[in-house]
């Protein structure tokens, strides 16, 4: 069982959750906060259902991560002008700070989980990860 890929990838993919998860609390975030930050800099404004559909995130998971992150300051929440029973939320300067900083711990937490590989390997799985992905989507 230890040489079945599957088990491989969910047994690494729990150590990966667990370091994520502990590396932006450690900041009062989570990971859904950098994610919608990011699209939010990356695709400009969306409304919520569209900011779940682009993030992946479930719209129930999706409202509670944008009530922290506008408590935080980090976005913002607006009537659409095209149909008022719509938010648009957009990203704030600090929304971008915040983002930025997310982005240098995402980034360390993965030198840290990938720790044992090159540089050429890491590029290697996550190319192979990407193509068993699409397939399946």
């Amino acid at each position: 069982m230890e040489n079945l890929p599957s088990w491989l990838l969910t047994q690494t993919a729990a150590h990966a959750h667990r370091l994520v998860g502990d590396g932006f609390a450690e900041v009062g975030a989570r990971g859904y906060h950098y994610r919608l930050l990011a699209s939010l800099i990356a695709e400009g404004p969306a409304s919520q259902a569209a900011l779940g559909r682009r993030t992946g995130i479930h719209l129930s998971d999706l409202v509670g991560a944008l009530n922290e992150l506008e408590t935080g300051g980090f976005v913002g929440r607006s009537p659409d002008p095209a149909d008022r029973r719509r938010n648009v939320i957009t990203v704030t300067t600090a929304g971008r700070e915040r983002a930025r900083e997310l982005g240098e711990r995402a980034a360390a937490i993965q030198d840290d989980l990938f720790a044992p590989l090159t540089a050429d390997e890491r590029d290697q799985l996550a190319g192979l990860l990407r193509k068993v992905l699409a397939h399946h989507q």
